[in-house]
């Protein structure tokens, strides 16, 4: 069985040469709490990323402002010079006040400032793709995002950057985009709780483009619904499997990007990627989001 069979299979989404597998692995646990400050033990950090690789995740999300700094240092540290296929994919648009705040930072000055703090800390040259975080916390405005996406297709033409995504976005900001800059990755709020974007993974879907849920497991207050409990002991399973596994069944270009600062949880998490969920259980677990509404 190939890396990409044992990791959900591959998805190449349209325009990239990118044969990205289905599960990879989100940096943001590298750092301390609230993806603030130093991580407790920098030596597991170094080994989390070291086996990801190793276990075959070619598709790295982080960001400088996690830390900040700290989860590209630490990537860079763990396994650069790095492997020919392997896409980190990073984001600007946000940085980190003294107060472990996320004050946006859109201005030209912002992002051309975090493109080239995201090249130096992960020594790169260009930046596979850069996603453009806009709207609030956890959902997006409906804001006209022209402005910044601009910059990131100035700074594209200028080679900084080889492909641009967009976070936090409605669809109607998604049309926008699109105007603006080929478009090959969207990453939101998305989870068996949380399914706003039910219609839009569809339509990217039929475009080709990658689908990125963040917070896939629930985010700092992780999923909990003994709808998923019975589903996990009736698998033999546990609870985060069974959500990265119905993720994975929801839509082939669904990429996952669960994190974890520790070397068995990741191993517990790519155990998701050979979970199949038979039809009646996706049923119980499709009625998990009409319940928390």
């Amino acid at each position: 069985m190939s890396p990409s069979t044992k990791l959900g299979g591959a998805f190449t989404p349209a325009g990239t040469n990118l044969a990205l597998n289905r599960m990879g692995y989100g940096a943001i646990q590298l750092t301390g709490p609230m993806a603030f400050g130093p991580p407790r033990d920098r030596q597991a950090a170094l080994a989390v990323v070291r086996e990801a690789v190793r276990l075959g995740i070619n598709h790295i999300d982080t960001s400088d402002f996690y830390g900040p700094h700290i989860a590209n240092e630490i990537i860079k540290e763990a396994i650069h010079p790095y492997p020919k296929d392997l896409a980190i994919v990073t984001k600007v648009g946000a940085r980190r006040g003294p107060d472990k705040s996320w004050p946006a930072a859109l201005s030209r000055e912002d992002l051309a400032g975090a493109v080239q703090d995201n090249l130096r800390h992960l020594g790169l040259d260009v930046l596979e793709i850069v996603n453009l975080r806009v709207g609030g916390q956890l959902a997006p405005n409906e804001n006209s995002i022209a402005e910044p996406l601009t910059v990131l297709a100035d700074l594209q033409a200028k080679g900084l950057i080889r492909h641009i995504g967009v976070s936090n976005i409605s669809q109607r900001q998604f049309v926008e985009a699109q105007a603006i800059a080929k478009i090959v990755c969207v990453q939101n709020h998305y989870n068996l709780a949380h399914r706003s974007d039910d219609s839009f993974i569809d339509t990217l879907a039929a475009q080709g483009i990658a689908y990125v849920p963040f917070f896939p497991l629930g985010g700092f207050r992780p999923l909990q619904s003994p709808v998923l409990d019975a589903a996990a002991t009736s698998l033999g399973a546990t609870t985060r499997q069974v959500a990265l596994a119905w993720l994975l069944q929801r839509s082939p270009n669904i990429l996952i990007i669960a994190g974890t600062s520790s070397v068995g949880h990741l191993h517990d998490n790519l155990k998701a990627a050979s979970l199949v969920l038979p039809t009646d259980t996706v049923a119980q677990l499709d009625r998990i989001a009409a319940n928390a509404a």
